[in-house]
């Protein structure tokens, strides 16, 4: 009988995010997504000098990290969970695939747009949004049968979304 690897893609896209490679790599993290099922973990670390521990524990058979690629949609398309930071791009990315996804926000940044675009898609049943402190607790209650698949149909509901975040006012005339 073969087991069958559940892979956990983790992305920072081109940030620095430690705080969520940390979380990601925590024991009782590491300990809940195991105990749903995952066995396989690949991080993008993104721009940072850190190198993560990824010596396999709990469950894990597998764990290894890169700090940036030219094309990381063999990582998106193989992952069957994917936890990400607040990137619009990487979002996109995952929903377009119709990937498990859970955003986790950047307390540290300051007026992050993307902050409100995840928060929206959250809202909206699309994806799993937390912080670094909330990640263990949105892991153990995660259920993706409750989300809504994410149709990109570039509809003017994405546009006066945008348009709102920014700052634009939005006039109807109907």
């Amino acid at each position: 009988m073969s087991v069958t690897n559940k892979k956990v893609f983790v992305t920072v896209g081109t940030t620095k995010f430690d705080e969520l490679i940390r979380t990601a790599l925590c024991l009782e993290v590491l300990e809940a997504l195991s105990s749903r099922g995952y066995n396989e973990m690949i991080l993008q670390i993104g721009k940072t000098l850190f190198v993560p521990d990824c010596t396999p524990c709990c469950g894990f058979v597998n764990i290894e990290y890169f700090n940036l690629s030219v094309n990381i949609n063999d990582y998106v398309e193989n992952a069957d969970l994917i936890i990400s930071h607040a990137g619009a791009g990487s979002i996109l990315d995952a929903l377009e695939n119709r990937k498990n996804l859970i955003v986790v926000a950047n307390e540290n940044l300051m007026g992050n747009h993307q902050l409100e675009l995840a928060e929206q898609l959250y809202q909206d049943k699309h994806l799993y949004y937390c912080t670094c402190e909330t990640l263990l607790n949105t892991i153990q209650i995660m259920d993706f049968t409750k989300l809504r698949p994410f149709v990109n149909d570039k509809s003017k509901r994405i546009a006066e979304f945008i348009d709102k975040i920014m700052g634009f006012s939005v006039t109807k005339n109907f």
